[in-house]
């Protein structure tokens, strides 16, 4: 694969000079590792279906990512291949990026919500070589999803399946035999070492196109956001990272999986969010700080309150993807006795913003922090003139940790010649530099910190035999953030409900949490003279509905 990671040149020098980006890659971190403390905790990762558990001290991660990277070598991977990960926060996610990056192959997480219409794209677009997925999760049988649809992808040379019980199972291939021990397994493990501008992760999000756009970071890119991330938190080699965010989301991949072996820290990972075992998970390990979504922080201080278990070690509960609600954040700090942080973040440059540790309570649900170094922000009208400060506009970021540009579509980077991006939301600065998210420009829906692709949505339900006009839009939940409502205006003399819109869409093999969970009929849409539907209008009659 030849990568267009236009963006990362011309903004090298400054930011190496600057001391922003630190030339490293994830081979010099946990070689450190090895090197530094080889028998300490580094992973802990916790199956809630099998109830299994399963650790790596650092000297026992690293030989299982040497092992893998091997066995990747012999299935034919090399530098620039992409290695497709479909797999929920299991020890296997972790170890298949440390082996990646053992080889300088690349690897592109895949959310295990996703099913056969959101895979055929990516693993196209990305032109994946190997699939690696579970055999089943949640019930459902992800290897025969996968290979019906490896017949379609002339790119994808190999499936690899987790708990497979086959010749292509993970551990037949990859985890099981000593690689690492075979004849220049060396030579494997470090010719194609990659360096700290080479891409080093492809990871899809949707857009505005109504089509997923692969997003194309760097060690550098990456590093750059964690380090300053993790200074602002006050988070070292002592702390105990639970991650039960998928990690296949740029949250749990940055600050679960590599933030914990740039600080030497330990993590917890964990795969099916019950908050009753999240409390005991933190209590057992000693969990010092986590970052998930509203709906997360919103289960864990009910349970908590209700069990009367504490969770005395959990300093930190850094909450984005949804502005928190006020009193959540006075219940969750009254009952947790956790600091709050909100933040706000994109997957083409990590977290962005965040409240500083002594900031009063209140900030956590007021703004959603003040820029990490490294970044800048500015807020312009739709002709790009910067706006007084507190007035709404569009939020322009340049941060070194800005990512390297969307596979095959330079076109779309938005990206200008001065590094200002366009993330597509409105919002405004406060006096302090604090910056309150107030809207987006572009047309997503994000349910509990998961993007929907309201573009694509809209145009399957325009499929839908009895619709003649469909619109997708928000409306707010008390434990989601939002959820998708689908605004429908019927043919003439056809009849259509929820139900049948769900199985539908269920039909065109739709990821479930894309399906809209509310349905409106209505005689006509509130539109523009030009036809265009109004969707503020449509937005303004949920909230008024709401109140």
């Amino acid at each position: 694969m030849e990568f267009d990671a236009v963006l990362i040149a011309p903004r090298r020098a400054a930011s190496v000079a600057q001391g922003f980006w630190p030339d490293r890659t994830i081979n010099d971190e946990l070689d450190a590792c090895v090197a530094a403390c080889p028998d300490k905790l580094a992973l802990t990762a916790v199956q809630a279906e099998s109830g299994t558990t399963t650790r790596f001290t650092y000297r026992e991660l690293a030989a299982m990512a040497d092992r893998v990277a091997v066995g990747l070598a012999q299935l034919g991977v090399g530098k620039n291949d992409i290695v497709a990960c479909q797999l929920p926060n299991w020890w296997q996610f972790t170890v298949v990026y440390l082996a990646c990056s053992r080889i300088g192959a690349v690897m592109n997480p895949l959310m295990h919500i996703f099913r056969e219409r959101e895979l055929s794209f990516m693993l196209q677009h990305g032109e994946a070589k190997v699939l690696i997925a579970p055999k089943v999760f949640r019930g459902f049988d992800f290897e025969q999803m996968v290979t019906a649809l490896q017949p379609s992808l002339p790119h994808l040379q190999h499936i690899v399946v987790v708990n497979g019980t086959g010749t292509n199972s993970f551990e037949a291939l990859l985890s099981g035999p000593a690689w690492e021990n075979e004849p220049g397994a060396q030579a494997i493990l470090t010719r194609h070492r990659p360096g700290p501008d080479d891409v080093t992760q492809i990871i899809y999000t949707s857009g505005t196109t109504g089509e997923p756009k692969g997003v194309m970071h760097t060690a550098n890119t990456v590093m750059a956001n964690i380090i300053p991330y993790a200074q602002r938190l006050q988070l070292d080699a002592d702390d105990v990272v639970l991650m039960a965010s998928p990690m296949a989301h740029q949250t749990g991949f940055m600050y679960g999986l590599i933030m914990p072996i740039l600080l030497k820290a330990s993590a917890v990972i964990y795969d099916v969010w019950e908050p009753l075992k999240a409390i005991e998970l933190i209590r057992a390990e000693g969990c010092s700080f986590t970052m998930a979504s509203t709906p997360f922080l919103t289960d864990l201080a009910k349970n908590v309150a209700e069990s009367g278990k504490t969770v005395p070690t959990l300093k930190t509960f850094l909450c984005a993807g949804a502005p928190i609600p006020g009193p959540l954040v006075e219940q969750a700090r009254a009952v947790l006795g956790t600091k709050i942080v909100s933040a706000w973040g994109m997957t083409e440059n990590g977290a962005v913003t965040l409240i500083q540790l002594d900031d009063a309570d209140e900030r956590a649900f007021t703004t959603d922090g003040c820029p990490l170094p490294g970044v800048e922000l500015r807020i312009v009208d739709f002709d790009g003139t910067v706006v007084p400060t507190g007035q709404d506009g569009k939020l322009m970021v340049r941060s070194v940790s800005n990512f390297g540009g969307y596979l095959k579509r330079p076109h779309l980077n938005g990206t200008d010649a001065e590094g200002w991006f366009d993330t597509g939301d409105l919002a405004r600065l406060d006096e302090q530099g604090y910056v309150r998210i107030t809207g987006r420009s572009k047309d997503v829906i994000i349910r509990g910190g998961e993007n929907i692709p309201v573009v694509e949505i809209e145009a399957l339900l325009y499929r839908h035999p009895a619709i003649a006009m469909a619109a997708v839009v928000a409306y707010p939940d008390e434990r989601m953030g939002e959820r998708a409502c689908a605004v429908v205006v019927p043919k003439p003399g056809q009849t259509i409900d929820l139900p049948s819109i769900v199985e539908f869409m269920k039909s065109q093999k739709v990821a479930m949490q894309y399906i809209p969970e509310r349905l409106i009929l209505r005689d006509a849409m509130p539109s523009t003279p030009s036809g265009k539907i109004q969707k503020f209008k449509l937005r303004e009659m949920l909230r008024e509905q709401a109140a």
